[in-house]
């Protein structure tokens, strides 16, 4: 059974926060959004999206997929 990570599907969002920084707003598939914080930048946090994009790019690539034996 292969199983894909679980920020495969999620969808990135910058935010406003109320002490003036942004955030990133993170929303998976059948999970309660979280965001994470606290960025100085838009650009930032824009940047932190794309690390975290490439992150789990490569944790789903290396993922292995493991078969029962037969007896």
């Amino acid at each position: 059974m292969i199983r894909t990570h679980p920020h495969a599907e999620a969808t990135y969002e910058v935010v406003s926060l109320a002490d003036g920084g942004f955030g990133v707003k993170i929303s998976i598939p059948d999970i309660y959004p979280t965001t994470v914080s606290s960025f100085d930048t838009v650009g930032a946090a824009e940047a932190w999206i794309g690390e975290h994009k490439t992150r789990v790019g490569a944790q789903s690539e290396r993922r292995m997929v493991f078969r029962r034996g037969r007896g």
